[in-house]
Parts: C-alpha cells; sequence; structure tokens
C-alpha cells in the first residue's frame, strides 16, 4: 500500500482512471459490436451508418492512448472489408 500522501494520491487517481477507461474501452467495443451485428444480418444501410459512427470513436480511443493505433487500424480495415464485400 501507499505510504506517502503523493503515493496515496497517484493510487486513487489511477483507480479513478481504470474505472473509466475500462467504460470507455467498453463503449467503443459495443460500437464496433453494432457494425457486426448489422453485417451478419445483411442490412448495408445500417451497417453503413454505424461504420460511421464507430470509426471516429476507434480512432478517439487510439488517440488517447485506451488502444494501440495498429489494433485501431486493424478494427477499421476488417470492418470496412467486410462491409464492401457485402456492399458489392
Amino acid at each position: 500500500m501507499a505510504n506517502t500522501p503523493q503515493a496515496r494520491k497517484r493510487a486513487r487517481q489511477n483507480d479513478a482512471r481504470r474505472v473509466h477507461n475500462h467504460s470507455m474501452r467498453s463503449h467503443m467495443r459495443t460500437h464496433v459490436k453494432k457494425v457486426l451485428k448489422a453485417l451478419r444480418a445483411g442490412d448495408v444501410d445500417t451497417a453503413r451508418e454505424r461504420y460511421q459512427v464507430a470509426v471516429p470513436l476507434v480512432d478517439r480511443m487510439a488517440g488517447k492512448g485506451l488502444i494501440h493505433k495498429n489494433r485501431a487500424a486493424r478494427y477499421k480495415s476488417r470492418l470496412n472489408k467486410r462491409l464492401r464485400a457485402l456492399d458489392s
């Protein structure tokens, strides 16, 4: 356990950030899953709308360091690939 006042404060901050980061990461994953659900259902229009909502969210999470930038690129690339395959 932290012994100094500074270390106690850092522990509090880390706990608060961990909870917030978990929430934001979950929020992003939910939006990605919504795109996947629409793709599986074959609903191109809904999938495209949800993709347009999910991409900036994924980028924002990568910018904040919640996920790695390459992981964000991979998410977007795979979703876009499936969207284009369904579109044609």
